[in-house]
């Protein structure tokens, strides 16, 4: 080793050289505490024997660090924001819109297979974390872009009340669309106050097409304080009447208790209805 290497300069000294500052209308919030950032990856338990491990907003990098020092063979970073080109080497892209493709090449992987392990972490901006991981949860489910294995874990920071929502069971008020989304897909636990880790399942609770499912659950979470029945009344006044004896006729033999609202149902009885739309191919008015 060159011990005449210089210092690699702090991330609170890159901050100043660079006069970076966290903007609100990005919803950046920066972590300048390694203690903080070398926590948050021993929970996400990241190693070596990840083949990539992919970072959403590294922001002024101290998070990417303490990444790095677990020795990770592969790692790419991708951050929207040009003010951290000049102090880290990333990708500079919209993680909503980036080709995932370029990011495989980047990381110089020209295959993935189901036996290799990615891990997904970053602190997402609080204006894009739900579009973003209902984007991710529809690549997951098809397995395209780097979703592509089925050895797939993603450790996030999201803000309190949107981690609350995706872990949600049954029992809890804060079920939502995201909720029953990713639990079809992924085993979701709280990790901390903000840090949500989610760990794609073998054996999906998901059986039909995502995107119906998720016109599904989108309706039925449209107006979650109604009840099942009133939602199906106002959605059959807006279709066909072969559509809704056939929807009828399949929602009795689920025998589902139409008093419930749509929090209070399982993702298999969600899959389960959305079967009968597909089947049926009964599509949900947007108006």
């Amino acid at each position: 080793m060159n011990k005449n290497l210089p210092r690699l300069l702090s991330v609170r000294d890159l901050v100043k050289m660079y006069n970076l500052t966290a903007q609100s209308q990005l919803s950046q919030n920066f972590i300048l505490d390694k203690n903080i950032t070398d926590k948050i990856v021993k929970s996400a338990m990241i190693d070596s024997n990840n083949l990539l491990v992919v970072e959403v907003g590294p922001g002024p990098g101290l998070l990417t660090r303490s990444i790095l020092e677990t020795g990770v063979p592969n790692m790419i970073v991708i951050e929207k924001d040009a003010r951290f080109l000049p102090a880290l080497t990333i990708i500079q892209d919209d993680i909503l819109e980036i080709d995932h493709e370029k990011i495989l090449t980047t990381a110089q992987i020209n295959k993935v297979s189901q036996e290799n392990r990615l891990h997904v972490i970053g602190n997402l901006p609080f204006n894009i974390s739900t579009p973003l991981l209902v984007q991710w949860m529809k690549m997951l489910s098809k397995r395209s872009g780097i979703f592509q294995t089925s050895d797939i874990t993603m450790s996030l920071m999201f803000q309190k009340e949107v981690g609350d929502r995706i872990v949600a069971d049954t029992l809890s008020p804060a079920r939502s669309r995201l909720s029953v989304l990713v639990q079809s897909l992924c085993k979701a636990k709280k990790v901390d106050a903000v840090l949500i880790q989610l760990i794609a399942l073998k054996e999906p609770i998901l059986n039909v097409p995502i995107d119906q499912y998720e016109m599904v659950v989108r309706y039925f979470f449209g107006q979650r304080r109604k009840t099942i029945q009133s939602l199906l009344k106002t959605l059959t006044k807006k279709l066909m009447s072969d559509e809704v004896d056939c929807l009828m006729k399949g929602l009795e033999q689920l025998d589902l208790n139409l008093s419930l609202r749509p929090e209070k149902l399982t993702c298999e009885q969600f899959c389960h209805i959305t079967k009968i739309f597909c089947d049926n191919s009964i599509s949900i008015p947007v108006n």
